[in-house]
């Protein structure tokens, strides 16, 4: 087993998956270092931010990252041996008012990864967009679409249920100047 020091971002995120799943816990991979991972690193992101789907309690994932050398700080955790923060954001699973409902499964040398899709991936990092006005989120969603298979039908859909028709249009004209 590789140490944690030399662990690529997406294989420290697959051994903290394995070992929490080990314990029941269920997490996915979301936020910059699933736009990493889809972007083959055209995006680099210093955390992983594992969404908490089962709901476990803070103390019982604290056990299982202290367990693999992470300290918590604040409402990170950390390890002198990574580069890299871990973060475990509350469920649900969603994007905007939806819920993700497809996950991805990939293997790793340190474990299995568990990871929203590319089409969610974009509709993630376009809620940043469409909320908060945060253009970054508008160049990683462009980013993941240009380097991964999405389904632009389904994200119109899902930004016109979100209310946001005009700003997907802003999405799709910078897309299709790429």
């Amino acid at each position: 087993m590789k140490s944690v020091k030399t662990m690529t971002q997406l294989e420290l995120a697959a051994y903290v998956v394995s070992h929490l799943e080990q314990e029941g816990i269920k997490v996915v991979l979301s936020g910059g270092a699933s736009v990493s991972f889809y972007t083959k690193n055209k995006y680099i992101s210093r955390d992983i931010d594992l969404v908490n789907v089962g709901f476990a309690r803070r103390q019982v994932i604290k056990r299982v990252m202290g367990r693999i050398g992470f300290s918590e700080k604040g409402r990170h955790f950390s390890n002198p041996q990574s580069q890299y923060i871990v973060e475990f954001p509350q469920g649900p699973l969603s994007v905007g008012e939806e819920l993700v409902r497809e996950i991805k499964e990939y293997k790793l040398s340190t474990g299995t990864l568990k990871l929203i899709s590319p089409t969610d991936c974009v509709k993630d990092r376009l809620c940043a967009h469409y909320f908060w006005g945060d253009r970054q989120g508008l160049a990683q969603a462009v980013l993941v679409a240009i380097s991964s298979k999405v389904d632009l039908k389904e994200i119109e859909r899902w930004s016109k249920v979100e209310g946001k028709s005009g700003e997907y249009k802003v999405f799709k004209n910078i897309l299709g100047s790429k």
